[in-house]
Parts: structure tokens; C-alpha cells; sequence
């Protein structure tokens, strides 16, 4: 579903947030085309079908690549193109990929490379080991020939379609964009290309051709280092910028400091504030923990929903029907503290609109938290786990 807008919004928090993000340093772009894929499917058909018709290179870079039959048939399509003659280059988390169900080893790294692709693991594991956990590049990023870039919560696995046995279907949301925007995507991969490779990457050969939309973005790239902070003040913007409703969609939400207190301040203005979390995870510990954060929001009024359709590995949030958010970035200390991570920030009613539509039909397979439900669905024992592991929460 491609959209646009008649004009840049204007309203009070659109513009309060677009001013905080540009002080910030983050770059806006006018005029660009945004097409929402809020399923697996979705999102390989018109990848794949992009990358098909690709004339000059294909940059991706994702968190996990799994060796299953959608990374099998991404890297056929890869190698077709690199016998048309196309630059093809892919960079996967080495911490991703080693603990991805279905890891690429050694043997299937040789073969990618054989096929042409230039495949590199950003950050490999090496002893002592600590020091490789912190920062990992939790992006997902494709970029097309300049023209279209690809970004959000999808990396490249089966279960993205097929679900798995422990979670049910995992469902996501993935953002295809045009435009002016595109070309800061290239530069976020030029960057972390130059990190891993050394190699400089001519940002004159790897420009798109102009494709004009309606759309402003901005896009809050997280990287170690001066950019550590932008993420979570993005998100502390928008929170503060909010006057009368939020809705947030994220796998993880155990804040930090700084979002915890936004949040408790978006509530004490009085603005509704919806958060919806998957009552099925992918770790063991991290639901415990959400339970006891939700819990305390829920008690200041915030209204908590659990998904029970499977396992919502969406991250986005909607601002007073104005604004919203969609990318990498949870909103717990892994993605706000130590991980490379992307979000754009759409100052787009109908991009917010059809967001919003998808909440809706999405409260449909929701229970709403109140102290009777967290009594029925979590345990005493799952309750005092929680407490228990609050402390390093930020490291979940």
C-alpha cells in the first residue's frame, strides 16, 4: 500500500517533534513515496521483486540471515544478479548470526562468496567475548539501485512466515521507501561497509535517480558513540511532543530511564497512551520482565493490551493521529544503549491512519491488562521473576 500525503502536516506535535528531531541533528526529507508491508509475505514478494529488476547493486543488511528456504532463495536471486553483472554486497551481525536457529557456517559463508556476493559478519565473536556483546548491528536494511531502500522489524528467516511452535505466527511490519530519503539509507550502509570492510564506498556511483512523493521523513540512525543517544530522545520527543494519543506496538518494551519517564509524563498530561505486547515471546526471561513494567504503566492509567494471535515482533508507534514511527529499534536498553539501530519518523496522517487500522483490527485477538488478567496469566512465580530480573533489564 503506497502513500502520500497533500502537504507536510502542521499540526502542534508534528511540528514540535520535526524541530526536536532536526536540533538533534537528524536529517528530513521532503517528497517521498512510503509503502507499508505489514506481513512476511508481503514483504519477500515485493523485495524480490525489486531486486529483480535491479540494474546497477543490491546492499542488504540484516541481524540474522538464516539458511533456510528464504535465505536459500534470496541468495539464488542474488546470484542472478551478480551474473547480470550487479554489485551485490550483504552484511550480517556475527552474534545474529551465531545464534540464529538456522546459522550460515563457515562452508555456506565460502559458498555465498564463490556466487559472487560480497558476504561479510560485522563484529565476529573472539575472545574475551564481553566486549563483542554490547554493540551489535541489530539493522535491517536493503537498498535497491538508489531507488528504494527497505527497513523495520523483518530479518530474513522462515519463521517470518511459518511462525514457529514455541510463539505461534510472528507478525511484523516492514516499510518499503522512495524518494530523497533513500539516499540516507545508502549512507547508513556506506558507514557500516567502511567499519567492517575499510573500503569507501563513491556515494556518486551508488546515488538513486530522483523519485518524487508526498512524505516528509526523518530517519534517527543509533550508532555507539555521538549518535548513543538520538534514538531514545527521538522516542522521548514524540512522547513529549503527544497531546492526546499514543499507541505503541514493540516486542520488548522494558524502557529505559529516560522513555519510562516520558511515558509517565505523557499520562500525567492526561493523553491516552495504548501499548500493545505479545502475550507469546522468543526468550524466556524477557515476558517476566515486561509483565512487572507493564503492570506499573498499567496502574497510571496506561491501557496495556496483550496479543494473542502469536508472536508481534512489530515496532512502531502512533502520535495524535499525526505522526508515527516504524523501524529497528525496540524499546528496551539493548536497542537504546548498545545496538546499531534505525527508525523513520513519518509526519504523515495516512501513514498513521492505516498504522492505526492495524492496532484496531489487532485488539481484536487482545486481552486488556487489568489486576485480575495479571493474576490469571502470570503466575506467582513468573511475578516474583520478574521483580527478580528488573534490575538488569536493560541488558535483556
Amino acid at each position: 500500500m503506497s502513500i502520500t500525503s497533500a502537504a507536510p502536516c502542521k499540526a502542534q506535535a508534528t511540528e514540535q517533534l520535526r524541530q526536536a528531531l532536526l536540533k538533534d541533528g537528524n536529517a528530513e526529507y521532503e517528497g517521498n513515496i512510503v509503502t507499508l508491508l505489514p506481513s512476511a509475505r508481503e514483504k519477500y514478494a515485493d523485495m524480490f521483486a525489486f531486486i529483480e529488476k535491479a540494474e546497477r547493486y543490491v546492499h542488504l543488511e540484516y541481524f540474522i540471515f538464516h539458511d533456510d528456504s528464504i535465505g536459500t532463495a534470496l541468495l539464488n536471486l542474488l546470484r542472478r544478479k551478480v551474473e547480470e553483472g550487479l554489485e551485490v554486497r550483504l552484511i550480517v551481525d556475527a552474534y545474529g548470526n551465531y545464534k540464529a536457529e538456522k546459522p550460515m557456517r563457515v562452508s555456506k559463508l565460502d559458498s555465498i562468496r564463490s556466487m559472487g556476493i560480497d558476504i561479510r559478519l560485522f563484529d565476529p565473536i573472539r575472545f574475551p567475548w564481553l566486549p563483542n556483546m554490547l554493540h551489535r548491528d541489530h539493522r535491517k536494511i536493503v537498498v535497491v539501485d538508489g531507488k528504494v531502500a527497505y527497513t523495520g522489524g523483518m530479518n530474513i528467516a522462515d519463521y517470518y512466515m511459518k511462525g514457529t511452535e514455541r510463539t505461534g505466527q510472528w507478525r511484523d511490519m516492514q516499510v518499503r521507501l522512495e524518494g530523497p530519503v533513500v539516499a540516507e539509507f545508502e549512507s547508513i550502509f556506506a558507514n557500516i561497509w567502511k567499519h567492517v570492510t575499510g573500503e569507501v564506498l563513491d556515494s556518486l556511483k551508488y546515488a538513486g535517480q530522483p523519485i518524487i512523493g508526498d512524505v516528509p521523513l526523518s530517519v534517527v540512525n543509533r550508532e555507539p558513540g555521538q549518535l548513543s543517544k538520538r534514538m531514545r530522545r527521538a522516542f522521548v520527543s514524540a512522547l513529549d511532543a503527544a497531546q492526546r494519543e499514543v499507541r505503541i506496538v514493540n516486542p520488548y518494551p522494558t524502557n529505559t530511564r529516560s522513555v519510562r519517564r516520558a511515558l509517565k509524563r505523557t499520562l500525567r498530561r492526561g493523553v491516552r497512551l495504548q501499548i500493545m505486547v505479545s502475550a507469546s515471546m522468543d526468550n524466556r526471561l524477557t515476558p517476566e520482565v515486561v509483565a512487572i513494567e507493564m503492570k506499573k504503566l498499567m496502574k497510571r492509567g496506561a491501557e496495556i493490551y496483550y496479543y494473542e494471535g502469536g508472536f508481534h515482533h512489530t515496532k512502531v508507534m502512533m502520535v495524535d493521529d499525526e505522526l508515527c514511527t516504524i523501524g529497528t529499534a525496540n524499546f528496551d536498553g539493548r536497542s537504546l544503549r548498545y545496538d546499531y539501530e534505525v527508525n523513520i519518523f513519518a509526519f504523515s496522517p495516512e501513514v498513521t491512519k492505516r498504522l492505526n487500522d492495524i492496532f484496531d483490527l489487532d485488539l481484536e485477538h487482545s486481552f486488556l491488562l487489568t489486576p485480575e488478567s495479571f493474576k490469571k496469566h502470570f503466575s506467582l512465580k513468573r511475578r516474583v521473576t520478574g521483580r527478580v530480573f528488573q534490575p538488569i533489564k536493560g541488558l535483556l
